[in-house]
């Protein structure tokens, strides 16, 4: 495991302006994964997009973490959704075709 793709959870709080204890909330709810690299918790860069998104819902929405989890699992859903209707739409203009 490279160290290189992992972001120290200070380095984040200080950045986004939050507790520790968000993330460790974000970490038990499982929306995030800490890893703890040399004594260090820290956050794969993959998944700064998501935390970011996280981190405006709940200071721009006053969504709690338990909301936040419930957001993300519909956008999850959605996601799939549109995925299962694109690859129909791909099917239909296969036979339209014809």
């Amino acid at each position: 495991m490279k160290a290189i793709n992992f972001i120290p959870l200070v380095q984040l709080c200080s950045h986004y302006k939050v507790e520790t204890s968000f993330f460790k909330e974000l970490n038990e709810a499982g929306l995030i994964e800490i890893t703890t690299i040399e004594k260090v918790s820290c956050l794969h860069q993959d998944k700064i997009n998501d935390v970011e998104k996280m981190i405006r819902i709940h200071h721009e929405l006053n969504v709690n973490i338990e909301g936040i989890d419930v957001v993300f699992n519909l956008l999850h859903k959605v996601d799939d959704l549109q995925s299962e209707i694109d690859a129909v739409r791909n099917r239909l203009r296969l036979y339209e075709s014809e």
